[in-house]
Protein backbone atom coordinates (compact mmCIF):
# COMPACT_ATOMS: atom_id res chain seq x y z
CA UNK A 1 0.00 0.00 0.00
CA UNK A 2 1.31 3.07 -0.98
CA UNK A 3 1.11 6.93 0.66
CA UNK A 4 0.62 9.73 -0.82
CA UNK A 5 3.72 12.02 0.27
CA UNK A 6 3.90 14.98 -1.57
CA UNK A 7 3.12 18.43 -0.95
CA UNK A 8 0.92 18.40 -3.64
CA UNK A 9 -0.87 14.83 -2.98
CA UNK A 10 -1.15 16.28 1.08
CA UNK A 11 -2.88 19.49 -0.17
CA UNK A 12 -5.21 17.53 -2.71
CA UNK A 13 -6.34 14.96 0.56
CA UNK A 14 -6.66 17.66 2.54
CA UNK A 15 -9.54 19.55 0.18
CA UNK A 16 -11.19 15.76 -0.43
CA UNK A 17 -11.43 15.06 3.31
CA UNK A 18 -12.32 18.05 3.94
CA UNK A 19 -15.53 17.90 1.06
CA UNK A 20 -16.02 14.18 2.51
CA UNK A 21 -16.71 15.86 6.11
CA UNK A 22 -18.95 18.54 4.31
CA UNK A 23 -21.11 16.11 2.61
CA UNK A 24 -21.19 13.32 4.99
CA UNK A 25 -20.04 13.79 7.98
CA UNK A 26 -17.32 12.12 9.71
CA UNK A 27 -14.01 11.05 8.50
CA UNK A 28 -13.58 8.60 5.05
CA UNK A 29 -11.77 5.45 6.34
CA UNK A 30 -10.87 4.32 2.82
CA UNK A 31 -8.63 5.74 -0.17
CA UNK A 32 -8.72 4.07 -3.58
CA UNK A 33 -6.94 5.38 -6.44
CA UNK A 34 -6.65 4.99 -10.37
CA UNK A 35 -4.70 6.28 -13.11
CA UNK A 36 -5.82 7.73 -16.64
CA UNK A 37 -3.47 7.06 -19.15
CA UNK A 38 -2.48 8.18 -23.26
CA UNK A 39 -1.79 5.77 -25.58
CA UNK A 40 1.51 6.02 -27.21
CA UNK A 41 0.81 4.04 -30.18
CA UNK A 42 -2.47 2.21 -30.93
CA UNK A 43 -5.41 4.30 -31.84
CA UNK A 44 -8.47 1.57 -32.40
CA UNK A 45 -6.35 -1.49 -32.33
CA UNK A 46 -7.76 -2.91 -28.94
CA UNK A 47 -11.03 -3.90 -30.33
CA UNK A 48 -9.60 -5.50 -33.29
CA UNK A 49 -7.34 -7.79 -30.73
CA UNK A 50 -4.09 -5.89 -32.07
CA UNK A 51 -1.16 -4.58 -29.84
CA UNK A 52 -1.15 -1.41 -27.68
CA UNK A 53 1.65 0.55 -26.34
CA UNK A 54 0.17 2.39 -23.31
CA UNK A 55 1.60 4.71 -20.58
CA UNK A 56 -0.78 4.73 -17.11
CA UNK A 57 0.01 7.97 -15.92
CA UNK A 58 0.09 10.23 -12.74
CA UNK A 59 -3.31 12.32 -13.79
CA UNK A 60 -5.58 10.26 -11.27
CA UNK A 61 -8.94 9.36 -10.03
CA UNK A 62 -8.96 9.20 -5.96
CA UNK A 63 -12.16 8.03 -4.28
CA UNK A 64 -12.18 8.95 -0.35
CA UNK A 65 -15.19 6.37 1.43
CA UNK A 66 -16.53 4.44 4.41
CA UNK A 67 -18.37 1.90 4.28
CA UNK A 68 -22.46 1.59 5.48
CA UNK A 69 -24.41 -1.39 6.99
CA UNK A 70 -27.04 -1.12 4.55
CA UNK A 71 -27.52 -1.87 0.90
CA UNK A 72 -27.09 1.89 -0.04
CA UNK A 73 -24.38 3.58 -1.88
CA UNK A 74 -24.32 7.47 -2.00
CA UNK A 75 -21.12 9.18 -4.04
CA UNK A 76 -19.91 13.09 -4.63
CA UNK A 77 -17.98 14.48 -7.67
CA UNK A 78 -15.89 17.37 -6.90
CA UNK A 79 -15.25 17.43 -10.55
CA UNK A 80 -18.60 17.85 -11.54
CA UNK A 81 -19.86 18.96 -8.22
CA UNK A 82 -22.90 16.47 -7.73
CA UNK A 83 -24.05 13.13 -6.42
CA UNK A 84 -25.69 9.90 -6.96
CA UNK A 85 -27.34 7.46 -4.30
CA UNK A 86 -29.18 3.72 -5.44
CA UNK A 87 -29.47 0.92 -3.79
CA UNK A 88 -27.26 -2.16 -4.59
CA UNK A 89 -29.92 -4.42 -5.59
CA UNK A 90 -31.84 -2.08 -7.55
CA UNK A 91 -29.75 -0.27 -9.98
CA UNK A 92 -31.40 1.44 -13.32
CA UNK A 93 -29.48 3.29 -15.27
CA UNK A 94 -30.05 6.99 -15.07
CA UNK A 95 -31.59 7.87 -18.26
CA UNK A 96 -29.32 11.15 -19.54
CA UNK A 97 -26.20 10.61 -20.50
CA UNK A 98 -24.31 11.10 -17.10
CA UNK A 99 -20.92 9.76 -15.25
CA UNK A 100 -23.33 8.71 -12.66
CA UNK A 101 -24.35 5.85 -15.11
CA UNK A 102 -20.16 4.68 -15.16
CA UNK A 103 -20.82 3.97 -10.97
CA UNK A 104 -23.48 2.73 -11.20
CA UNK A 105 -22.33 0.22 -13.83
CA UNK A 106 -19.77 -1.00 -12.26
CA UNK A 107 -21.81 -1.50 -9.30
CA UNK A 108 -24.41 -3.54 -11.23
CA UNK A 109 -21.67 -5.46 -12.91
CA UNK A 110 -19.88 -6.56 -9.97
CA UNK A 111 -22.80 -7.58 -8.33
CA UNK A 112 -23.89 -9.90 -10.93
CA UNK A 113 -20.52 -11.37 -10.83
CA UNK A 114 -21.84 -12.90 -7.61
CA UNK A 115 -19.73 -10.02 -5.92
CA UNK A 116 -20.68 -9.28 -2.64
CA UNK A 117 -21.27 -5.75 -2.48
CA UNK A 118 -21.73 -3.41 1.06
CA UNK A 119 -22.97 0.42 0.77
CA UNK A 120 -20.40 2.80 1.03
CA UNK A 121 -20.38 6.68 1.05
CA UNK A 122 -17.66 8.49 -1.06
CA UNK A 123 -16.14 11.77 -2.34
CA UNK A 124 -14.62 11.41 -5.88
CA UNK A 125 -11.94 14.12 -6.78
CA UNK A 126 -10.17 13.20 -10.55
CA UNK A 127 -7.09 15.33 -11.94
CA UNK A 128 -7.87 13.14 -15.40
CA UNK A 129 -9.19 15.43 -17.58
CA UNK A 130 -13.06 14.82 -18.73
CA UNK A 131 -13.43 13.52 -22.47
CA UNK A 132 -10.35 14.28 -23.55
CA UNK A 133 -8.84 10.86 -24.66
CA UNK A 134 -6.71 10.25 -20.98
CA UNK A 135 -9.63 7.55 -19.84
CA UNK A 136 -11.21 9.41 -17.40
CA UNK A 137 -14.06 7.10 -17.26
CA UNK A 138 -11.64 3.96 -17.03
CA UNK A 139 -9.61 5.71 -14.04
CA UNK A 140 -13.23 5.79 -12.48
CA UNK A 141 -14.31 2.87 -12.92
CA UNK A 142 -11.22 0.92 -11.85
CA UNK A 143 -11.25 2.59 -8.49
CA UNK A 144 -14.74 2.31 -7.72
CA UNK A 145 -14.48 -1.45 -8.23
CA UNK A 146 -11.12 -1.13 -5.72
CA UNK A 147 -13.30 0.43 -3.27
CA UNK A 148 -15.90 -1.76 -3.65
CA UNK A 149 -13.56 -4.97 -3.44
CA UNK A 150 -11.79 -3.44 -0.19
CA UNK A 151 -14.58 -2.69 1.68
CA UNK A 152 -16.37 -6.29 0.90
CA UNK A 153 -13.15 -8.30 1.72
CA UNK A 154 -12.89 -10.08 -1.35
CA UNK A 155 -9.72 -10.05 -4.10
CA UNK A 156 -9.31 -9.40 -7.88
CA UNK A 157 -6.82 -9.98 -9.84
CA UNK A 158 -5.86 -6.85 -11.78
CA UNK A 159 -6.47 -9.05 -15.23
CA UNK A 160 -10.19 -10.02 -13.93
CA UNK A 161 -10.80 -6.19 -12.63
CA UNK A 162 -10.17 -4.87 -15.87
CA UNK A 163 -12.64 -6.83 -17.93
CA UNK A 164 -15.78 -6.60 -15.40
CA UNK A 165 -14.96 -2.54 -15.62
CA UNK A 166 -14.95 -3.36 -19.37
CA UNK A 167 -18.03 -5.12 -19.22
CA UNK A 168 -19.72 -2.24 -17.04
CA UNK A 169 -19.06 0.46 -19.49
CA UNK A 170 -19.89 -1.82 -22.90
CA UNK A 171 -23.04 -3.08 -21.38
CA UNK A 172 -24.31 -0.80 -18.74
CA UNK A 173 -22.95 2.50 -20.28
CA UNK A 174 -23.50 1.14 -23.42
CA UNK A 175 -19.73 2.29 -24.79
CA UNK A 176 -18.24 -0.44 -26.82
CA UNK A 177 -14.92 0.12 -26.06
CA UNK A 178 -12.34 -2.60 -25.90
CA UNK A 179 -9.81 -3.34 -22.98
CA UNK A 180 -7.08 -0.72 -23.64
CA UNK A 181 -8.64 1.66 -20.89
CA UNK A 182 -9.44 -0.46 -17.86
CA UNK A 183 -6.23 -2.48 -18.86
CA UNK A 184 -4.24 0.41 -18.55
CA UNK A 185 -5.77 1.62 -15.39
CA UNK A 186 -5.69 -1.64 -13.44
CA UNK A 187 -1.85 -3.36 -14.58
CA UNK A 188 0.01 -0.32 -14.62
CA UNK A 189 3.42 0.00 -13.39
CA UNK A 190 5.60 2.56 -12.30
CA UNK A 191 8.14 3.78 -14.35
CA UNK A 192 7.15 2.20 -17.32
CA UNK A 193 4.42 1.80 -20.59
CA UNK A 194 3.44 -1.21 -21.24
CA UNK A 195 2.54 -3.52 -24.76
CA UNK A 196 -0.45 -4.71 -24.52
CA UNK A 197 -1.19 -7.95 -26.70
CA UNK A 198 -5.38 -7.23 -26.96
CA UNK A 199 -5.82 -10.95 -28.10
CA UNK A 200 -4.34 -12.67 -25.45
CA UNK A 201 -4.17 -9.79 -22.19
CA UNK A 202 -0.87 -10.00 -21.79
CA UNK A 203 1.17 -7.23 -21.30
CA UNK A 204 5.38 -6.48 -21.61
CA UNK A 205 6.92 -3.82 -19.36
CA UNK A 206 8.66 -1.07 -22.07
CA UNK A 207 11.02 1.29 -20.72
CA UNK A 208 12.04 4.71 -22.49
CA UNK A 209 15.27 5.48 -23.00
CA UNK A 210 16.83 8.03 -20.59
CA UNK A 211 16.20 11.54 -22.25
CA UNK A 212 12.91 11.14 -23.40
CA UNK A 213 9.79 12.76 -22.28
CA UNK A 214 6.27 11.96 -22.83
CA UNK A 215 4.22 15.56 -22.90
CA UNK A 216 0.66 15.70 -23.58
CA UNK A 217 -0.75 18.44 -25.20
CA UNK A 218 -4.47 19.20 -24.74
CA UNK A 219 -6.63 20.55 -27.24
CA UNK A 220 -9.74 21.44 -25.27
CA UNK A 221 -11.57 20.02 -27.76
CA UNK A 222 -13.78 17.35 -26.12
CA UNK A 223 -15.30 14.00 -27.78
CA UNK A 224 -17.35 11.59 -27.19
CA UNK A 225 -17.23 7.65 -27.36
CA UNK A 226 -20.63 7.25 -27.20
CA UNK A 227 -21.51 9.21 -30.77
CA UNK A 228 -21.77 6.80 -34.06
CA UNK A 229 -18.22 7.47 -35.32
CA UNK A 230 -16.62 5.39 -33.14
CA UNK A 231 -19.24 2.76 -33.71
CA UNK A 232 -19.27 2.95 -37.01
CA UNK A 233 -15.30 2.13 -37.29
CA UNK A 234 -16.07 -0.64 -35.23
CA UNK A 235 -18.49 -1.95 -37.76
CA UNK A 236 -16.45 -1.13 -40.22
CA UNK A 237 -13.59 -3.42 -38.82
CA UNK A 238 -15.88 -5.88 -38.50
CA UNK A 239 -17.33 -6.11 -42.12
CA UNK A 240 -13.77 -6.25 -43.28
CA UNK A 241 -12.39 -8.98 -40.99
CA UNK A 242 -15.43 -11.05 -41.84
CA UNK A 243 -14.37 -10.55 -45.61
CA UNK A 244 -11.31 -11.64 -45.15
CA UNK A 245 -12.55 -14.75 -42.88
CA UNK A 246 -10.59 -13.63 -39.80
CA UNK A 247 -11.65 -13.71 -36.31
CA UNK A 248 -10.07 -9.88 -35.70
CA UNK A 249 -7.96 -8.08 -37.86
CA UNK A 250 -5.01 -8.85 -35.72
CA UNK A 251 -4.75 -11.72 -37.77
CA UNK A 252 -4.53 -10.05 -40.33
CA UNK A 253 -0.51 -9.79 -42.32
CA UNK A 254 -0.03 -6.49 -44.47
CA UNK A 255 1.17 -8.59 -47.40
CA UNK A 256 -2.44 -10.65 -47.02
CA UNK A 257 -4.29 -7.31 -47.02
CA UNK A 258 -2.68 -5.69 -50.28
CA UNK A 259 -3.17 -9.15 -52.11
CA UNK A 260 -7.13 -8.76 -51.04
CA UNK A 261 -7.54 -5.14 -50.70
CA UNK A 262 -9.59 -5.53 -54.01
CA UNK A 263 -12.36 -7.74 -52.06
CA UNK A 264 -13.28 -5.11 -49.77
CA UNK A 265 -15.32 -1.81 -50.51
CA UNK A 266 -12.72 1.33 -50.24
CA UNK A 267 -13.83 2.43 -47.03
CA UNK A 268 -13.76 -0.55 -45.45
CA UNK A 269 -10.41 -1.01 -47.08
CA UNK A 270 -8.52 2.28 -45.81
CA UNK A 271 -10.01 1.19 -42.11
CA UNK A 272 -8.60 -2.15 -42.64
CA UNK A 273 -5.31 -0.65 -43.67
CA UNK A 274 -5.03 1.61 -41.07
CA UNK A 275 -5.50 -0.80 -38.06
CA UNK A 276 -3.41 -3.63 -39.27
CA UNK A 277 -0.51 -0.99 -39.74
CA UNK A 278 -1.28 0.46 -36.38
CA UNK A 279 -0.53 -2.26 -34.71
CA UNK A 280 2.81 -3.04 -36.14
CA UNK A 281 3.66 0.04 -35.17
CA UNK A 282 3.12 -0.64 -31.58
CA UNK A 283 5.31 -2.92 -31.50
CA UNK A 284 7.98 -1.16 -33.76
CA UNK A 285 7.70 1.90 -31.00
CA UNK A 286 8.18 -0.05 -27.91
CA UNK A 287 11.49 -1.20 -29.53
CA UNK A 288 12.53 2.18 -30.58
CA UNK A 289 11.57 3.88 -27.35
CA UNK A 290 13.50 1.07 -25.40
CA UNK A 291 16.59 1.49 -27.75
CA UNK A 292 16.41 5.20 -28.20
CA UNK A 293 15.66 5.20 -31.44
CA UNK A 294 14.95 8.87 -32.06
CA UNK A 295 14.52 8.82 -36.16
CA UNK A 296 12.33 5.45 -36.13
CA UNK A 297 9.83 7.38 -33.39
CA UNK A 298 9.91 10.57 -35.36
CA UNK A 299 8.63 8.10 -38.36
CA UNK A 300 6.22 5.61 -36.32
CA UNK A 301 4.47 8.47 -34.87
CA UNK A 302 4.23 10.49 -38.36
CA UNK A 303 2.93 7.26 -39.77
CA UNK A 304 0.45 7.06 -37.65
CA UNK A 305 -0.82 10.69 -37.43
CA UNK A 306 -1.03 10.27 -41.46
CA UNK A 307 -2.66 7.07 -41.24
CA UNK A 308 -5.29 8.40 -38.59
CA UNK A 309 -6.19 11.52 -40.35
CA UNK A 310 -6.39 9.92 -44.27
CA UNK A 311 -7.26 6.08 -43.58
CA UNK A 312 -8.85 6.01 -40.52
CA UNK A 313 -10.80 9.21 -40.20
CA UNK A 314 -10.61 10.53 -36.96
CA UNK A 315 -9.02 13.38 -37.02
CA UNK A 316 -10.26 17.46 -36.09
CA UNK A 317 -9.16 21.01 -36.60
CA UNK A 318 -8.29 21.23 -33.63
CA UNK A 319 -5.90 18.01 -33.44
CA UNK A 320 -4.25 19.60 -36.73
CA UNK A 321 -3.78 22.67 -35.49
CA UNK A 322 -1.98 21.17 -32.49
CA UNK A 323 0.30 18.44 -34.22
CA UNK A 324 1.16 21.56 -36.22
CA UNK A 325 2.47 23.21 -33.14
CA UNK A 326 4.16 20.65 -31.27
CA UNK A 327 6.36 19.43 -34.91
CA UNK A 328 7.30 23.41 -34.63
CA UNK A 329 8.02 23.33 -31.30
CA UNK A 330 11.83 23.14 -29.91
CA UNK A 331 12.71 19.06 -28.66
CA UNK A 332 10.20 17.51 -30.92
CA UNK A 333 11.03 13.70 -31.48
CA UNK A 334 7.64 12.68 -32.27
CA UNK A 335 4.23 13.46 -31.83
CA UNK A 336 0.65 11.79 -32.98
CA UNK A 337 -3.16 11.17 -31.49
CA UNK A 338 -4.04 10.36 -28.34
CA UNK A 339 -6.67 7.69 -27.26
CA UNK A 340 -9.88 7.74 -30.03
CA UNK A 341 -9.51 10.98 -32.00
CA UNK A 342 -12.41 13.20 -32.47
CA UNK A 343 -10.32 15.71 -30.64
CA UNK A 344 -9.02 16.06 -27.57
CA UNK A 345 -5.36 15.36 -26.29
CA UNK A 346 -2.41 14.53 -28.71
CA UNK A 347 0.68 13.25 -27.27
CA UNK A 348 4.07 14.28 -27.83
CA UNK A 349 7.90 12.64 -27.17
CA UNK A 350 10.13 14.99 -26.41
CA UNK A 351 13.71 15.99 -25.30
CA UNK A 352 13.65 15.87 -21.92
CA UNK A 353 16.18 18.81 -21.86
CA UNK A 354 14.05 20.71 -23.71
CA UNK A 355 10.66 20.01 -22.38
CA UNK A 356 9.81 23.64 -20.71
CA UNK A 357 10.77 25.26 -24.30
CA UNK A 358 8.45 22.93 -26.20
CA UNK A 359 5.50 23.73 -23.72
CA UNK A 360 6.15 27.83 -23.86
CA UNK A 361 6.21 27.06 -27.35
CA UNK A 362 3.13 24.40 -28.25
CA UNK A 363 0.98 27.35 -25.97
CA UNK A 364 1.88 30.34 -28.10
CA UNK A 365 1.56 28.70 -31.30
CA UNK A 366 -1.96 26.40 -30.58
CA UNK A 367 -3.46 30.12 -29.01
CA UNK A 368 -2.27 31.87 -31.90
CA UNK A 369 -3.61 29.49 -34.35
CA UNK A 370 -7.02 28.84 -32.45
CA UNK A 371 -7.64 31.75 -29.91
CA UNK A 372 -7.93 28.89 -27.26
CA UNK A 373 -5.36 28.05 -24.64
CA UNK A 374 -4.74 24.81 -23.79
CA UNK A 375 -3.11 22.47 -21.50
CA UNK A 376 0.29 21.41 -21.86
CA UNK A 377 1.85 18.75 -19.53
CA UNK A 378 4.44 16.21 -19.17
CA UNK A 379 3.21 13.20 -17.57
CA UNK A 380 5.27 10.07 -15.75
CA UNK A 381 4.22 6.39 -15.93
CA UNK A 382 2.36 5.38 -12.90
CA UNK A 383 1.14 2.19 -11.27
CA UNK A 384 -2.38 0.45 -11.56
CA UNK A 385 -5.33 0.50 -9.16
CA UNK A 386 -4.64 0.53 -5.63
CA UNK A 387 -5.90 1.14 -1.87
CA UNK A 388 -3.11 4.01 -0.35
CA UNK A 389 -3.00 5.79 2.78
CA UNK A 390 -3.98 9.53 2.25
CA UNK A 391 -6.11 9.95 5.42
CA UNK A 392 -2.88 10.78 8.27
CA UNK A 393 -2.60 13.34 5.59
CA UNK A 394 -6.02 15.01 5.37
CA UNK A 395 -6.23 15.47 8.71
Amino acid sequence: MRSAKSAADQARAERVAACFRETFTGEPELWARAPGRVDLMGSHTDYNRGFVLTLPIGRDTWIAARHRDDATVRVYSMNLDGGDEFLLHDIPPVSESTWRNYVRGVAATLRDAGLALTGFDAVIHSTVPVAAGLSSSAALECALATVFEALGGWHLTPERRALLCQKAENEFVGVKCGILDQYSSCLGREGCALLLDCRDLSTRAVWIAEGIRTVVCNTMSPRRLSGGEYAQRREECDQGAAVLGVNALRDVAPETLAARRHELPELVARRCEFIVAESGRAESLALALAEGDRPAVARLCAESFAGARDLYEICSPAMVAMMEAMHAAPGIIGARQAGAGFGGCMVALVDTASTGAFRASVLDAYRSATDVTPEIYPVEAAPGAEVFEAGKLAR
